[in-house]
């Protein structure tokens, strides 16, 4: 195992040396262009576009960290194994790649190709969004283990990480749906990409975010050392996608390499609440299946309540959009128009566009937000009478095993299993 490790972290000094050089190359044979009008460069909220060849050696490095991961949890079963590779990924995608690209924000990506077609999804944004999801259908969550770099910073402070009740930890886990469908709407809206912009960690791979964004990531990260990974359970909307594959993942890790000898070791090994006890048969299956048909004849009740208080936050979620935010400003306050410090309604104005035609695209709009806040309250209500029904459902359980939809494959369990392949 040593012998493998120092392999990896030889070819992993090798690969940032010859990446930087390229990059270094690149830099001198395209400079920024110099203005002598006392212009000076912008501060950019995204790093530069590179050359397709790179791009491609980051979907290569991505497939090569996913594979060592595979191999390193379902074959090898060693953490201090995915415990390495996640630090090479905070490194490489992290502050190197300056958190992009990625595959979380990537959901953006794919929703503005389908919605818009005169958008060019890029190639290895795609790839991106598919591998992991790929991964995970076979392997689970390989991608959360250690290849998120979003993961990796949270994995590596988690010093002392504590257990949340399961009730809070259903309760918070319905936001990452929440933040999902929020997501969705406004990409298809072309509004916003917020996945990207509250982004709490990006602040410390660029070094660039705004106050408040960093005051967030710092919040987190020190929330992170006793609840592990809030991000990655409570918020990321990616994980949503990742868990309803690995739900049906064919090659899921597990706990004990071989049949279970019931000495509960690993019952307080996961802080992440990610393992299933076992259940055995209790005589209480009738009063369970009534509940069970209860709750499926009161889920179309629950989608139309979660409809219909989405379709009520229509106008404020519609804010987000710049044009009707720009319409609203300027109706309630007609005296912005002459406000010399606006920059929204400076660059209005120089376009020399009517009010009449601003208030005409921003009705538009706004019945965009109102029938996707419809849906998306609707699909809200879906999630919270699922939860419910999945909570009422029996299934004999003989061993501690893994939740394969909330289970990150991180491997911190596999160690307190006594029992030998």
């Amino acid at each position: 195992m040593n012998r493998f490790l120092k392999y990896i972290f030889f070819l992993v000094i090798l690969a940032f040396g010859t990446v930087n050089s390229m990059a270094a190359e690149s830099k001198q044979r395209f400079p920024k262009p110099e203005f002598a009008t006392g212009y000076s460069q912008p501060n950019t909220t995204a790093p530069a576009a590179r050359f397709q060849l790179l791009e491609y050696l980051d979907v290569t490095v991505l497939l090569a960290v996913m594979l060592i991961l595979t191999w390193l949890v379902l074959k090898k079963r060693s953490r201090r194994g995915v415990f390495w590779v996640s630090a090479f990924s905070l490194l490489y995608f992290g502050w190197y790649r300056e958190g992009c690209i990625c595959a979380v924000g990537s959901v953006q990506n794919v929703v503005l190709g389908i919605v818009d077609p005169t958008y060019a999804i890029p190639v290895t944004a795609l790839i991106f969004f598919l591998l992991p999801l790929i991964f995970a259908l076979f392997a689970g969550r390989i991608f959360c283990a250690g290849a998120c770099p979003l993961g990796a910073i949270q994995d590596l402070i988690a010093f002392k990480p504590i257990e949340l009740p399961k009730w809070l930890q259903k309760v918070l886990g319905l936001i990452p749906f929440l933040y999902l469908g929020l997501a969705v709407l406004l990409v298809a809206t072309k509004s916003e990409f917020i996945i990207c912009r509250y982004d709490p960690f990006v602040g410390f791979f660029r070094w660039d975010a705004p106050f408040h964004m960093l005051v967030l990531g710092i919040l987190f990260l020190l929330v992170g050392v006793f609840v592990a990974r809030p991000y990655c359970r409570f918020f990321c909307p990616y994980g949503v996608l990742l868990g309803w594959m690995s739900r049906f993942s064919s090659h899921h890790m597990k706990i004990t390499p071989s049949a279970c000898i019931q000495c509960k070791l690993c019952a307080n090994s996961c802080p992440f609440g990610a393992i299933n006890e076992p259940v055995a048969e209790t005589g209480k299956r009738r009063s369970n299946v009534y509940r069970l048909m209860v709750y499926f004849l009161v889920l179309p009740f629950w989608i139309g309540i979660g409809g219909y208080a989405g379709s009520k936050m229509h106008v404020q979620l519609s804010r987000f959009n710049r044009t009707v935010y720009l319409a609203d400003l300027i109706i309630e306050h007609p005296e912005v128009k002459n406000d010399p410090n606006n920059i929204d309604v400076r660059t209005f104005m120089s376009l020399g566009k009517s009010m009449d035609k601003l208030i005409a695209e921003a009705v538009v709009i706004r019945k965009q937000f109102e029938t996707g806040s419809l849906i998306l309250g609707g699909f809200m209500g879906l999630v919270i009478g699922m939860s419910l029904i999945r909570l009422s459902t029996f299934r004999k359980r003989e061993d501690w095993e893994p939740d394969q939809t909330n289970c990150l494959s991180c491997a911190r369990c596999m160690p307190y299993c006594p029992v030998k392949e």
